[in-house]
């Protein structure tokens, strides 16, 4: 996959929002290493109704694909998997930043899979405030109308009637749950990483209050900008960041006061170059996200995956409840000083666990 920008440069760039530092050059080398090419390809739906009865004339959705699909004998695709991208990602994150988990010979393997990766309702690339020109004027969506959209890519325009999984971490862990409780019969299993069966409690108030730091700076103006509140925007996400990482992780890595505020000074998660109507209409789907009367539903063989430090998505009131509800569900959680963050970075410590759960499925087909 060509590169564009040094290592150096990409030293200020986001683990799904998070600065990576030199991480991302050891991801850099090892996108080189295993020559995953994923391009921007869009599919428009005329007429999508949102959930809200609101209709868009054109629901643009992008995407990217990596691997080769197998047909049938009916010619229909039966190796598709979609991936779902985090809160600030879109088609690319799964290769960029899960290098740990794609590739040859790991859970995600091209040479196995067809992987289909669609930026979500709401992220510049695919339909959002930003991207439609409506800014202000774009109405509001949930995540019921990301996966809606995302349906309709993989079954109107792969003509795909069937996946063999769902996967993602976060926000995308969130979609993933959208997916198997929104349409059970569709795919034979579904790992959600990271991620809560609603967005409840202190995530609210996380999500919520990031939003009206936003819409407090003068400059934000309704939603009516013709400049980014950047003041807005750059104290939203200082206040987010704390959530990000673990406990121990600000202990070890941030020994002063004056560190701490340096450090979220320069996190880097996005501020400068996010759109604010875009943050805060994903962050009122976020707050508005539930499927908690629905986990009983779901058929996918699921392997419910979490970070043991996380405090966005903690064991006890996020990821349990989800094995919980779900029937017969399997839980795996790992310990990473990132916190959050670990759904990423450490997210090989659960490779031997997921290539397991993926042999049982496989034999149960």
């Amino acid at each position: 996959m060509p590169i564009r920008r040094s290592c150096l440069e990409k030293q200020t760039g986001t683990l799904d929002g998070i600065s990576g530092g030199s991480y991302l050059c050891s991801m850099e080398a090892q996108l080189r290493a295993q020559g995953f090419d994923v391009k921007p390809q869009y599919y428009t739906v005329k007429d999508f109704k949102l959930s809200s009865g609101q209709v868009l004339p054109e629901m643009k959705i992008e995407y990217g694909t990596l691997g080769e699909p197998q047909l049938d004998a009916a010619g229909n695709i039966v190796n598709a998997v979609v991936w779902c991208h985090g809160w600030s990602g879109n088609y690319l994150q799964g290769t960029t930043k899960f290098t740990k988990i794609f590739g040859p010979g790991n859970p995600m393997d091209p040479t196995k899979y067809f992987f289909i990766f669609p930026s979500a309702v709401g992220s510049p690339g695919s339909s959002s405030p930003s991207t439609s020109g409506l800014g202000a004027k774009f109405p509001k969506y949930t995540f019921v109308d990301m996966i809606n959209a995302q349906y309709m890519l993989v079954t109107q325009h792969f003509g795909i009637k069937h996946l063999v999984g769902v996967a993602g971490g976060s926000m995308g862990g969130s979609q993933t749950l959208q997916w198997i409780t929104q349409y059970p019969d569709f795919m034979d299993w579904a790992i959600p990483i990271a991620t809560g069966p609603s967005t409840t409690g202190r995530n609210v108030g996380i999500w919520g209050l990031m939003s009206e730091t936003i819409k407090s700076d003068p400059a934000y103006m309704n939603g009516e900008y013709t400049q980014q509140p950047k003041d807005g925007l750059r104290r939203a996400f200082m206040g987010t960041y704390l959530w990000y990482f673990s406990a121990a992780y600000y202990q070890t890595q941030f020994r002063t006061p004056e560190a701490v505020m340096k450090g979220l000074e320069s996190t880097d998660m996005g501020s400068e170059k996010m759109d604010a109507n875009d943050i805060v209409w994903r962050n009122d789907a976020y707050i508005r996200f539930n499927v908690t009367a629905n986990l009983s539903k779901v058929k996918a063989r699921t392997l419910v995956v979490g970070v043991n430090s996380d405090e966005l998505f903690p064991p006890a009131t996020e990821f349990i409840p989800v094995v919980m509800g779900i029937p017969g569900a399997k839980l795996f959680a790992y310990d990473s000083i990132y916190g959050h963050v670990g759904n990423i970075v450490d997210i090989d410590k659960a490779n031997a666990v997921i290539l397991q759960f993926l042999s049982e499925v496989d034999k149960r087909r």
